[in-house]
């Protein structure tokens, strides 16, 4: 995979772990592009490596104007910036852990080749654990911790990936990147996870008075629900104190909108209706504190084989 993957740098940590992400399908709340280009800036993570776009990409599909073309941008007669398609690993971390970031766009074609040179790359880091990113659009309350689903490439993993309180899958359809390389990931014998957050989403489009779809574009919620389960999987301090903050603003200015849209068309209900959705949702916190926290999960385990008993 060299003439794919072109490697800057060599970080030699204890342990190295990986991050990926895209502008991708799967990507509610940009769960899949903001989140690691959040952790990107968050820790001055620098660019080490990246995967190189030939062969990925279609320029046109016929019979569309726009929609897979590069943009251009010209000023006076002169083409000032190109978007390129941009495949890119960040490195951050010290000399025991490290964590290499990953933020790719989609590929359009080649899937193989693609996924072989992200996990050769991997390899040749020498990386430990593969931790996917992903989000879904759903109706759900906006005030409450997201739900998280998750899949995991070995079946030894199943265990670990359980008790950080996620579904695991079941999903039957189309694959997403995640998806896809969870699978080959498997099959080469490498530890891959994906958490895929619910992100909020209300459709109020037949309804002249609102006449729009409310969606939650930058979900800071799902991003610190995310973040708190990397932390804890990897040992990994990632802050959590700005995402906290965010979290709290949208949820705020979430609820501001739904005040305006309240008094705007009382009838319709807005309020009650989520509030419906609140007392049909059930919660489940993510909150581990180090030892207290493996000490209730033994003890939930303990519990169910009493049960069963």
């Amino acid at each position: 995979m060299a003439d794919v993957v072109e490697i800057i740098e060599r970080p030699e940590a204890k342990e190295i772990y990986m991050i990926v992400g895209w502008r991708q399908w799967a990507d509610a709340g940009s769960t899949s592009s903001g989140l690691p280009q959040y952790l990107i800036d968050q820790t001055d993570a620098r660019r080490i490596g990246r995967i190189r776009p030939d062969g990925f990409y279609l320029f046109q599909i016929p019979g569309t104007h726009g929609l897979v073309r590069p943009i251009v941008k010209f000023e006076e007669g002169y083409p000032v910036s190109l978007e390129n398609r941009r495949n890119e690993f960040f490195y951050t971390g010290d000399d025991e852990r490290g964590v290499i970031i990953f933020l790719g766009d989609e590929p359009h074609m080649d899937i193989e080749r693609y996924t072989e040179a992200l996990l050769s790359a991997a390899r040749e880091w020498g990386v430990k654990r593969i931790i996917g990113l992903g989000g879904v659009y759903g109706e759900l309350p906006y005030d409450k911790e997201r739900m998280i689903s998750s899949i995991y490439s070995l079946p030894s993993m199943e265990e670990e990936v359980r008790a950080l309180l996620v579904n695991l899958s079941d999903y039957h359809g189309g694959a997403s990147m995640g998806s896809y390389i969870c699978r080959k990931a498997g099959d080469a014998g490498m530890e891959y996870v994906s958490f895929y957050a619910f992100v909020p989403t209300y459709d109020f489009s037949g309804t002249a008075q609102i006449g729009n779809t409310i969606r939650v574009e930058d979900d800071y919620t799902a991003w610190l629900g995310v973040v708190k389960r990397i932390n804890y999987m990897l040992g990994t301090d990632f802050d959590l104190d700005d995402l906290e903050e965010k979290s709290q603003e949208l949820i705020e200015a979430l609820d501001d909108k739904v005040s305006q849209l309240d008094n705007l068309a009382p009838q319709l209900g807005v309020r009650d209706y989520l509030e419906r959705l609140n007392e049909a949702f059930t919660e489940v916190p993510f909150e581990p504190l180090g030892d207290v926290w493996e000490d209730e999960l033994r003890r939930l385990f303990d519990g169910d084989d009493e049960d069963e008993g």
